[in-house]
C-alpha cells in the first residue's frame, strides 16, 4: 500500500511523532473534542500518561491534523504542543476549505470556546452547519445546543472565496457594472467545499463566460454536487442534461464530470443570451424548458420551477449575468409588459 503525504500532512505527522515521545508527562486540563462520528477517543488517557494503540495511529494517516488537535486541547502545556493553536486553526482552516466535515466541526468548536481565536458563536454556528449538511453527528448535536438567531459574522478569511476574475471581454458592461456581491459567506464555504468540482468549474467557465458561482448554485441545486446523479426523467450528471440537451451541446459522456460541465455551461451561455442576462428566467429555463417559459411569458406556475428559481437565487444573489452579445437572438418575452417573475 502506498501512502501519498503532501507537506502540511508531513509536517503534522513530524509534530505528532515529537509528541508521542512525551508519553510520561502527566495530562492536566483534558478537554474531550470527541464526536460520535469521530473517532477522536483515539487517545487513551489514563491519570499519568497517554497512549496511542495501532488503530489509533493508522488512523491519523487519513487526518493527521486531528490527531494533532486532540493533543492540543488535551495538553496545553506540555512542551512541544502548539500553546497557541495557531498552526493548529491554520491546518484546521485549510482542510474545512476543502471540505472536510470534521475540521469544519473541529474549527468551529475553537470558534465556539474561544480557543486560539476570539469567541464567535455565529462563526461557530456556521461551521457546524457546514459538517452537520455533511452529516456529521457531532456537528448536529451541537446546532441543538445553539441559537440559530445569533448577529451574523463574516467567516474566517481563510475560508472565503478568491477575489473575482476580470470581466471577460465580450460580454454586456451594462450588466457587469450592476453586479454585487454574488454570494454568501455561508455559499461560499459550501462550494469550496466540493474542491474538486470547483477547480473544474474554474477551469472551463471563462471559456463560457459564466461566473464560477452562478455555474456552482445550478450543479449545487442540481444534483447535489453527485456526478452520478440520475432523476426519474433521466436527467444525468453534476448539471442534469437529458439526453436531447446532452446531444445539442455535443456532450458524449453526461456522467464524466468535465464532460457534462461543458454542456451544462454551454447551455447556460446560451439561455443567458437568450433572456438577455435575466438569471430567474435563466433558472426558470434550464428547470423547465425555453419552450414552457416562452409560452408562459416569464416564469411558468409550475411549484417545482418556482422553488426552483428561489433556490437559485438563494445561492447566487445576483439577478443579472454578463451575456454573450449576438449569441442567439434574444426571446420576444423580454419585450412583454406582462413578464412573469417570482
Amino acid at each position: 500500500m502506498k501512502i501519498h503525504l503532501n507537506l502540511l500532512e508531513i509536517k503534522s505527522l513530524l509534530l505528532l511523532a515529537s509528541l508521542i515521545t512525551s508519553m510520561d508527562v502527566v495530562a492536566s486540563d483534558v478537554e474531550t473534542l470527541a464526536s460520535p462520528q469521530q473517532n477522536t477517543e483515539a487517545l487513551t488517557i489514563t491519570p499519568t500518561k497517554v497512549t496511542f494503540n495501532q488503530k489509533e495511529l493508522k488512523s491519523s494517516y487519513k487526518n493527521p491534523n486531528a490527531l494533532l488537535v486532540a493533543m492540543a486541547f488535551k495538553f496545553k502545556s506540555i512542551e512541544g504542543s502548539p500553546q497557541s493553536y495557531a498552526e493548529v486553526v491554520a491546518s484546521y482552516c485549510s482542510a474545512a476549505r476543502s471540505g472536510d466535515a470534521a475540521a469544519q466541526y473541529a474549527l468551529g468548536w475553537m470558534y465556539a470556546n474561544g480557543r486560539g481565536v476570539s469567541m464567535d458563536k455565529s462563526i461557530a454556528l456556521q461551521l457546524y452547519s457546514l459538517a452537520a449538511d455533511q452529516g456529521h453527528l457531532g456537528a448536529k448535536e451541537s446546532l441543538d445546543t445553539m441559537i440559530s438567531t445569533l448577529p451574523k459574522s463574516n467567516l474566517p478569511t481563510c475560508l472565503l472565496p478568491d477575489p473575482p476574475a476580470p470581466a471577460v471581454s465580450g460580454t454586456s458592461s451594462e450588466l457587469a457594472q450592476n453586479e454585487r456581491k454574488a454570494i454568501s459567506d455561508k455559499t461560499a464555504a459550501l462550494f469550496y467545499s466540493q474542491d474538486r468540482i470547483l477547480k473544474l468549474v474554474n477551469k472551463l467557465a471563462p471559456h463560457y463566460e459564466i461566473d464560477t458561482n452562478l455555474a456552482m448554485a445550478f450543479i449545487a441545486v442540481e444534483s447535489g454536487f453527485d456526478v452520478q446523479a440520475t432523476s426519474p426523467k433521466n436527467a444525468q450528471g453534476l448539471m442534469q442534461l437529458i439526453p436531447e440537451t446532452a446531444k445539442r451541446f455535443g456532450v458524449k459522456d453526461a456522467y464524466k464530470a468535465e464532460d457534462n460541465i461543458k454542456g451544462g455551461l454551454a447551455y447556460l451561455q446560451w439561455l443567458l443570451a437568450y433572456f438577455k442576462g435575466d438569471v430567474q428566467l435563466v433558472a426558470a429555463a434550464y428547470n423547465a424548458g425555453e419552450a414552457t417559459v416562452e409560452k408562459y411569458k416569464g416564469i411558468p406556475p409550475y411549484t417545482e420551477t418556482q422553488m426552483y428559481v428561489k433556490k437559485i437565487a438563494n445561492l447566487y444573489n445576483n439577478t443579472t449575468h454578463p451575456y454573450k452579445i449576438n449569441l442567439v437572438k434574444a426571446s420576444p418575452i423580454l419585450n412583454s409588459p406582462t413578464k412573469k417573475t417570482i
